[in-house]
């Protein structure tokens, strides 16, 4: 049976609004993403609940259920940080079946709440289960690498050696320290930086710069990879989203 080929997206949605947190373009975001049609969908920033009256344009579902609509039946949020406005965290969206799934609590300073969602995704003609990872790491360096300690312990504990791995989101990495890191206990691979020779700008959307979003792999061959910086994602969020197609080693495929 041929080796599935995996449309990866991953997306910091700044909650909706866009970089200068002037227009609410949650709907405008729907419409470029279902047009992509990626199998999977990596969200950071996402609004889990918002109070009513908050926003005049808010969808009366969370954001990611919205963004969801048809298109990914399956879907997981990880509640992370709690306002009085609502909350927001994490989320993956997916076409395939989610057999189980856990957000972990990787914080490291009170007023930064981060979590690790781990999902566990039925992928037809694999062997082995795909795990997915999504997270949005701190601000500040010393909570960075604490929390990739934790990731890497989590993925040595519970994923299988032999199972397929993409662990996706922003990793607020400019000074490129994760990626070693992250190779050297993990063996993953970071899809850009393989198909490119070096990481993706993502952030500031308007004249990405800075590379803080990441999409990291094993078990898989890079097909393609890059930023998403034309129309009309360069208007959108603050970061612009990473797109790669991963297509399954032999290991992992039936």
């Amino acid at each position: 049976m041929q080796a599935p080929l995996i449309k990866t997206f991953s997306y910091n949605i700044h909650k909706g609004f866009n970089a200068g947190n002037r227009q609410y373009v949650l709907n405008h975001m729907r419409e470029a993403l279902h047009d992509l049609s990626p199998d999977l969908v990596f969200l950071q920033e996402v609004r889990g609940y918002l109070q009513p009256g908050y926003h005049p344009n808010w969808a009366v579902e969370p954001q990611f259920a919205y963004l969801a609509e048809a298109q990914w039946p399956h879907h997981a949020y990880g509640k992370n940080a709690v306002t009085a406005a609502g909350h927001h965290g994490n989320a993956i969206l997916s076409k395939f079946p989610i057999l189980l799934w856990e957000n972990v609590d990787i914080s490291t300073y009170e007023l930064e709440r981060r979590g690790l969602l781990h999902c566990v995704l039925d992928v037809p003609s694999l062997d082995h289960e795909l795990h997915v990872i999504c997270l949005h790491l701190n601000l500040f360096q010393r909570g960075r690498l604490k929390q990739i300690e934790k990731l890497c312990d989590r993925i040595e504990t519970v994923v299988p050696p032999k199972a397929p791995l993409i662990i996706a989101g922003d990793f607020n990495d400019w000074q490129r320290q994760i990626t070693s890191i992250l190779a050297q206990r993990l063996q993953v691979q970071e899809a850009h930086q393989a198909r490119h020779g070096r990481h993706a700008r993502s952030f500031p959307a308007w004249m990405p710069v800075l590379s803080l979003d990441r999409i990291y792999f094993r078990g898989f061959r890079v097909e393609n990879s890059a930023p998403l910086t034309g129309q009309p994602w360069h208007r959108l969020s603050d970061h612009v989203p990473l797109y790669s197609e991963l297509l399954c080693l032999p290991f992992a495929a039936s």
